[in-house]
């Protein structure tokens, strides 16, 4: 197991690499063009077989990304995805380890924390890199403007529940209901420590309905486990009640398989997290990473994201599936990057400290 490390220490650690460190608002100020945006060219495509594959470094639930690997591997008869998954606050913590043993594994990183991608690029270890159909078909709020970093997925956390202990008329309606004594003892939270997706569902929370909600959420006995994907699980099985944040597009997922549960998207609103990838300029396999990066934000590529994945994608000409709510229709909390940059260390040691984990 990897011992943690802040966000912080790797903007610190950055000067003794020998590499450029910058503040943010250094790189808010910072005048630098954007790259041209680049198609898959059989240059690239010739390039990347050369090096005959490519490591990914995920927070995706690992079925979907050995899914992704592998369909990238059809397309590409002789390139191989390596995929190594974790949480993404472990994915950070991992790579700013590997960087400062001046280890250079990771081709292409995914996380579930922009905050993440704010140190890379402060860093400077990150690789300009644009995919045409970026340019072409996102939103520019969905891509660096330096080309550092795309986001591939959108992700919420609402609450969920498990439909044969709980009456869809009886299911909480808000995170103020989750403190109704009837559900303790009741409630599974993951732990923002692990997850970035449960990171930014914890900080909007306590940004937004105080600590004071989370001691008193803590009086409920609420069952902690680590990852977004866990929860889902635990309320599929039936050992509790009531998620209280995780991955909504895994509850999705299981309630078309035919489980027992169902999605509840909070009155207080439902967390959001944005997931971006980035190609590291240090990558093994740069050719390799370059082109998985490019498909990956292609309309097949995030049209399976939508379809196996049950996920948001920024992808504009992408085709929700009938049932899903839009995006557009659901009441979300606010994103906060740079909040998370400067306060994540302290609120996973003050959510340590109220739930005692």
């Amino acid at each position: 197991m990897v011992a943690p490390i802040s966000k912080r220490a790797v903007l610190k650690g950055a000067a003794a690499l020998g590499i450029s460190s910058f503040g943010l608002g250094a790189l808010a100020a910072r005048a630098v063009a954007a790259p041209a945006a680049e198609a898959v060219t059989p240059a690239l495509i010739e390039a990347a077989k050369k090096e005959g594959k490519l490591t990914f470094y995920t927070a995706m639930d690992l079925q979907f990304a050995e899914r992704l690997g592998k369909t990238f591997e059809v397309t590409y008869p002789g390139i191989a995805v390596r995929v190594e998954r974790s949480g993404a606050e472990r994915v950070f913590t991992r790579i700013g380890q590997e960087y400062a043993s001046n280890i250079r594994t990771v081709d292409v990183v995914n996380t579930a924390d922009q905050a993440h991608c704010i140190v890379w690029k402060s860093n400077g270890w990150l690789a300009p890199y644009l995919p045409e159909e970026v340019v072409k078909h996102y939103d520019k709020r969905f891509y660096d403007p330096d080309g550092l970093h795309v986001t591939t997925r959108i992700l919420i956390s609402p609450i969920a529940y498990n439909t044969d202990l709980v009456k869809k008329e009886d299911a909480p309606k808000s995170f103020k209901d989750l403190l109704d004594p009837k559900w303790k003892g009741k409630l599974v939270k993951a732990h923002p420590a692990y997850s970035g997706t449960i990171m930014n569902s914890t900080f909007q929370m306590q940004r937004d309905l105080g600590w004071d909600y989370f001691v008193k959420l803590a009086a409920q006995n609420v069952m902690q486990v680590q990852s977004a994907t866990d929860t889902p699980k635990r309320i599929s099985l039936g050992e509790r009640a009531v998620m209280v944040d995780g991955a909504g597009y895994l509850v999705i997922r299981d309630k078309e398989a035919g489980r027992p549960v169902d999605v509840v998207y909070p009155e207080e609103g439902t967390p959001l997290a944005t997931s971006p990838s980035a190609v590291f300029k240090g990558a093994p396999n740069p050719n390799a990473a370059r082109l998985f990066q490019n498909w990956m934000h292609s309309r097949e590529a995030q049209q399976l994201l939508v379809d196996f994945a049950r996920q948001y994608s920024p992808h504009r000409e992408t085709i929700e599936k009938p049932g899903i709510r839009n995006l557009a229709d659901i009441k979300l909390m606010k994103e906060d990057p740079e909040g998370i940059l400067t306060q994540g260390d302290a609120v996973k040691q003050r959510y340590a400290e109220i739930f005692k984990v």
